[in-house]
């Protein structure tokens, strides 16, 4: 077989498995472009996964068609695009195996937007780059440009940005407005406003960025400082529905117009960006729409920005306190106002706000009536400022608040220190040192009230106030028993000639017949009280009119003088006065001695039957037993008589009482009677003054009754406790009480006790143990002192248990133990024998239910207190002091609330000013905050005096100002506090609560 047919028998094998291969070969192809088309569809159905899967399963080698290439671009853009780990590094990775494909250019458009979405802008502005020179379709190359720009935009380099903008401004399309937009704002960034300005107003005439530009095209003015160019521009559109930022371009209107000194426009805008509720004003701008609002009337909202200002002590702080003060004052809130010049002249920043404030604050508190914070205002700008230009009126203001400050010994020194003094400044100190003579007067400092008296009159500029000086120079000296200097003031008051209607005249009337009465002087007393009644007799204004015409009773009955005794009484009856009990009983006295008996039990009768509780009743019962028995009515004498005695057993008229009633019965023959009354006398009495009457009386009727035998008893009994005046015994036992009223209490001690020892049966021995425990109370050996007292609770002597029972309740109460002293109280209460004894017991009562807690008796003895009058100068505040705090803890608020206005409007005392400050305290309880606070500056005033109440309601001023939000006021009020207060326990009060404030960051 040739070569040649050996090939072709070779090659038909060949061809055969050839034509087999090229038949499978095709059928591979057409699966595979399949498949490839699937994947490519899977993909455009954004099922990245599934596409990637299926793109990975292609067997693109053995289909040979060349599309390896697109199958690694899809399988890398489906990582990417499904968020697969390796998505950014496998089309990386194609880019760099097929560098110049068209499909690494696609792979690095698809890396720069991933990587621009994911603000990597430094690996979008890397892929961008890779298409520097690549033509692009239309389309795209303004997308390339801007998206590169952007990503410079977004890592601050603008220049680059712009470069990139300015490129995309070329082509129209969707990104022009953008590219202007962006190229404006790195303009704008870089400076360079004309540029930002030309290109924002370029971008915002289109629909999407009308709304944002123009807050940056306002900002951009502002920073050039073109604010007319910013209000021509923004102004008329900043109400435009859905522009952005526009609580910011409000912001920035307001600040051009208040640049512009256009403030009614600069307040709008201020309060429109805070209506947006976008954000908060600066503290700089606060105190631009404190003034913008201020200059335009709008005092509230002004002082609104300018407590917040203020909070912060810098030159800042200080011009807004100083014209926080002005806006208060507009808005007629002294007290603010008052706090706010305060803190603005304790800062030294500005020296000319500094000043102006101190002279506001002074100017202010006079206008409240804050005397005292007016005079030390004053006082300290004159001092700081003696060429200032406020000194004439200062020392003009200076000299009304000297007159009513409260605090007078300043106003006295500060006077006294002047080298000039003025008719002005001299009535001013006539005034302020006989009101310090008043306080004094209250204090019971004699000295005191008769050195300011005499000061006061030394300028005497105003006659009523000199007349009322040399007034009380007598009631001074009358207080405090000194007879003598008391008619010789009074005297010299009636020799200055004041006119006849003149108070103080009328009442040194008054005041020189006592002083005449208590002398024994009565004809001149009657003069006076005569003057005295007669002028009073038809004035609306009684005065001790009702008081002053029973005393002319009284002086006209000592001078047997019964007829105009008789006729005043009966005129003090028919005129109803207050006292007409005691009127009376002294006209029935004098009825009797005109032996008119039966007037004289008449008039008795009216205290007896009508008047109860009248001190004078146990004198009027026995003065009608003793005209019975004056009549021979015996049988009525001794009723009258057991009617006392079984009143009253505790009365100092019983011994004389129990005597007349065995008269009585001796009288009727009814002899053991007789007997047991002169027995009780002997036996319970046995050191009454009557013991020896009743002895002879005793021993006639044992006679008559044939019991003689019995009399030895007891007239041996009598003769051991009642010896003789000469006796040494009795000698003794006076020397010994000599030396405590002589306060020679040391001596007293051991004379009372050796006389005790010596005389251990005496009927001395009890009186002798009373003023032994009163010596040693003086000594202030209160356990001795009260140990015997208490030997003395169970003696029999009416006017001795008395007076020790007074000790023993004084004792219990001032050592707090208040349930204890109750019952002796309650005691002397019920045997009272002077108004003064029964205030002293009703106070005792008083303090003490109230310390335990028992209220309602508290609150009945406060009243009984009222009841007598303000015999003491306290008497009363404390009454209504206490009934108003017991008041308070049975939950009657209104009651507690009228007591404590009674104590504010009628008492300038240390208990008024606790009152106003528990009143102050129940307002603010209540929630009623600026009541409160309106109390306490109308009415804290005259208390300043007492700095711990003082102290206490502007503790409560500041606690008020905080519940209302109001710190800036609070802080004032608590700084002013430490600084002036006096008491350690305001001030570390008011410490404590600053420290809350300051540790709060406002």
């Amino acid at each position: 077989m040739n070569r040649m047919n050996r090939f072709i028998l070779l090659s038909v094998p060949f061809i055969l498995v050839l034509q087999t291969s090229m038949a499978q070969s095709t059928q591979h192809q057409r699966d595979v472009t399949s498949n490839f088309q699937d994947a490519l569809e899977l993909f455009h159905k954004d099922q990245f996964a599934s596409s990637k899967e299926a793109f990975e399963k292609l067997d693109i080698d053995a289909a040979g068609d060349g599309r390896s290439v697109d199958v690694a671009y899809y399988i890398g853009l489906n990582s990417l695009r499904g968020d697969f780990p390796e998505g950014p590094t496998a089309l990386e990775a194609f880019i760099l195996d097929y560098p110049g494909h068209p499909l690494s250019h696609d792979a690095a458009w698809e890396l720069g937007n991933y990587f621009l979405a994911k603000k990597d802008y430094r690996k979008a502005i890397s892929n961008f780059n890779l298409l520097q020179n690549v033509p692009l379709m239309e389309d795209r190359h303004p997308e390339y440009l801007f998206k590169t720009g952007y990503s410079y935009f977004q890592l601050k380099n603008y220049s680059q940005s712009k470069y990139y903008f300015e490129r995309a401004k070329r082509y129209r399309g969707p990104f022009l407005a953008s590219a202007y937009y962006y190229s404006g704002f790195s303009s704008f960034k870089e400076n360079e406003f004309d540029l930002a300005v030309a290109d924002l107003k370029e971008a915002g005439k289109s629909s999407e960025y009308s709304l944002k530009v123009p807050y940056i095209l306002s900002a951009i003015y502002y920073q050039q400082d073109k604010l007319d160019s910013l209000i021509r521009y923004a102004a008329p559109l900043v109400d435009k529905s859905g522009l952005e930022n526009k609580a910011q371009i409000h912001l920035l209107l307001a600040e051009a117009y208040y640049s512009d000194r256009n403030f009614s426009q600069a307040a709008f805008h201020y309060q429109s960006f805070l209506g947006e509720k976008r954000g908060q004003l600066s503290r700089d701008q606060k105190y631009k729409a404190g003034v913008a609002n201020y200059e335009t009337a709008q005092y509230e909202a002004s002082s609104n920005f300018f407590k917040d200002v203020a909070l912060v002590n810098d030159d800042l702080g200080q011009v807004s306190s100083y014209f926080l003060g002005h806006a208060y004052i507009q808005q007629k809130n002294l007290p603010f106002a008052a706090n706010s010049f305060s803190s603005a002249y304790k800062m030294d920043f500005k020296p000319g706000i500094k000043e102006e404030a101190l002279f506001n604050y002074a100017k202010v508190n006079l206008e409240m009536g804050k005397f005292q914070e007016a005079v030390s205002g004053l006082d300290n700008y004159l001092e700081q400022y003696p060429r200032g230009e406020k000194v004439n009126e200062a020392e003009s203001l200076l000299s009304d608040a000297l007159i009513n400050t409260s605090n007078y010994l300043r106003a006295i020194s500060h006077i006294q220190g002047m080298q000039q003094k003025s008719d002005r400044i001299k009535s001013a100190y006539q005034k302020v040192a006989f009101y310090q003579a008043m306080t004094y007067l209250r204090d019971n400092n004699y000295n005191g009230t008769l050195d300011l008296l005499n000061k006061s009159m030394r300028y005497p500029m105003d006659k009523g106030l000199l007349y009322q000086a040399q007034y009380w120079k007598g009631e001074v000296n009358a207080i405090h028993n000194k007879p003598d200097a008391a008619i010789q003031a009074y005297e010299r008051l009636l020799a200055m000639s004041p006119p006849g209607n003149d108070p103080s005249l009328i009442k040194a009337h008054y005041g020189l017949g006592y002083a005449y009465f208590n002398e024994g002087q009565y004809e001149e007393a009657e003069t006076q009280f005569k003057i005295y009644t007669d002028k009073l007799r038809n004035s609306n204004e009684k005065q001790q009119y009702d008081d002053a015409l029973l005393r002319l009773g009284d002086v006209y009955y000592v001078q047997k003088k019964f007829d105009a005794a008789s006729a005043t009484f009966r005129r003090a009856v028919n005129e109803n006065n207050q006292f007409s009990d005691y009127a009376y009983f002294r006209g029935g006295v004098v009825a009797n001695f005109q032996n008119d008996n039966t007037a004289a039990i008449r008039q008795l009768d009216q205290v007896i039957n009508n008047y109860p509780n009248s001190l004078y009743w146990e004198d009027a019962v026995f003065q009608k037993a003793q005209i019975h028995m004056e009549d021979l009515n015996y049988s009525q004498g001794r009723a009258v008589f057991s009617r006392l005695i079984s009143s009253k057993p505790n009365s100092p008229f019983i011994p004389f009482a129990l005597e007349g009633r065995a008269v009585a019965n001796y009288s009727l023959k009814e002899y053991d009677k007789a007997i047991e009354d002169y027995k009780q006398i002997l036996n319970r009495f046995p050191n009454a003054s009557n013991g020896e009457t009743a002895l002879v009386g005793l021993q006639e009727s044992l006679s008559l009754q044939g019991r003689s035998e019995e009399f030895s008893t007891y007239l041996s009994e009598y003769r051991s406790t009642n010896p003789s005046s000469s006796n040494l015994q009795n000698v003794e036992f006076e020397a010994a009480k000599s030396l405590v009223f002589n306060q020679s209490y040391a001596q007293a001690i051991k004379a009372l006790e050796g006389f005790m020892r010596n005389y251990p049966q005496a009927s001395q021995v009890p009186e002798a143990k009373f003023y032994l425990g009163d010596a040693n109370l003086k000594m202030q050996h209160e356990d001795k002192a009260l140990a015997l007292f208490y030997e003395l609770e169970n003696t029999t002597d009416v006017n001795l248990k008395n007076r020790v029972f007074q000790k023993i309740a004084a004792i219990e109460f001032e050592r707090g133990n208040f349930s204890k002293s109750i019952p002796y109280f309650q005691f002397t209460a019920d045997n009272a024998r002077s108004i003064a004894e029964e205030y002293e017991a009703y106070f005792g009562l008083m303090i003490s239910h109230y310390e335990t807690e028992k209220y309602q008796r508290a609150i009945e003895n406060a009243d009984k207190i009222l009841e007598l009058g303000n015999i003491t100068p306290d008497a009363e505040p404390n009454a209504w002091l206490i009934k108003g705090k017991s008041l308070q803890e049975i939950n009657d608020s209104s009651g507690a609330a009228e007591a404590f206005q009674v104590l504010v409007d009628n008492y300038k005392t240390i208990q008024g000013a606790e009152g106003l400050y528990e009143l102050a305290r129940m307002k603010t309880e209540a929630g009623q905050y600026t009541a409160s606070n309106e109390l306490i500056f109308e009415r804290s005033q005259p208390f300043s005096q007492y700095d711990y109440w003082y102290g206490k309601q502007f503790v409560q001023l500041a606690k008020n100002y905080l519940a209302m939000d109001e710190k800036f006021q609070a802080k004032a009020t608590l700084e002013s506090i430490i600084e002036n207060s006096t008491d350690a326990e305001v001030k570390g009060e008011a410490e404590k609560l600053l420290a809350t404030i300051n540790e709060s960051g406002e």
